[in-house]
């Protein structure tokens, strides 16, 4: 197997210059989306579909759609409910389909469909992810959905460890400078993650709302080894 490209995109701001039909591209949200979507599978979840605006969400509760969405941390009023991991349980989402809106996460995932393959990363499924990549013949963009088209640390430094690991393994290589600086980040903060997670902006934001009960969860390796991959518009376990 010939060594293949690794690239990271900060922000979606910037997709377009790292924009590839031809390669994998690996979502990352960790405070909250990606980690949510890896645990609604782990409890058994049949699809979710991710919209990208407030009307799309409206639209598809009102054809009866199970609903999660959130703007800024909050739940949307018409929603079942919002963007915690532990809002997906085994009792809400197992064999059910469930229509996802967040601040972030979605947006992205759909924006990045034209390309080979869109899969979700996470904490979570990390092992699993790595591994399933370093098989796959394809050139990998690992993107963070960032804060609103701006940088994070927390997406930042989960696309590290991912790069770190895909690069140690010897099938890929990089020129990629935001390679270099996640990774170099990420040896920064792995021995305190949580620590240097305390910088993090989001954290702050959740923390202010009474919602960073998951913050320790959404940073735990291996609860799962399910993958989600994005198909016609429909997030499915591979």
């Amino acid at each position: 197997m010939t060594q293949k490209w690794l690239e990271i995109c900060f922000t979606p701001a910037i997709f377009s210059a790292h924009e590839d039909l031809e390669a994998i591209i690996v979502v990352v949200d960790v405070l909250r989306a990606t980690s949510s979507i890896c645990n609604a599978f782990a409890n058994g979840a049949r699809e979710i579909i991710p919209v990208s605006t407030v009307e799309e969400a409206r639209e598809m509760k009102g054809k009866g759609h199970l609903l999660a969405a959130e703007r800024d941390g909050f739940v949307l009023s018409f929603a079942d409910f919002g963007n915690s991991p532990f809002n997906f349980t085994t009792e809400k989402v197992m064999g059910r389909s469930v229509v996802y809106s967040t601040t972030n996460g979605t947006g992205i995932m759909n924006r990045a469909s034209e390309c080979h393959q869109v899969v979700i990363g996470s904490y979570l499924n990390f092992s699993a992810l790595c591994n399933w990549l370093e098989m796959q013949d394809r050139k990998v963009v690992i993107v963070c959905a960032g804060w609103k088209n701006r940088f994070n640390l927390e997406d930042t430094l989960c696309a590290g460890a991912i790069a770190e690991r895909l690069l140690k393994g010897g099938r890929f290589a990089t020129i990629c400078d935001s390679v270099h600086a996640a990774t170099d980040l990420w040896n920064i903060a792995k021995d305190d993650l949580m620590g240097y997670i305390g910088k993090a902006a989001q954290r702050s934001r959740l923390r202010d709302k009474g919602l960073d009960d998951c913050l320790e969860f959404c940073h735990t390796f291996d609860v799962t080894e399910k993958i989600p991959v994005l198909r016609d518009g429909k997030l499915v376990a591979l």
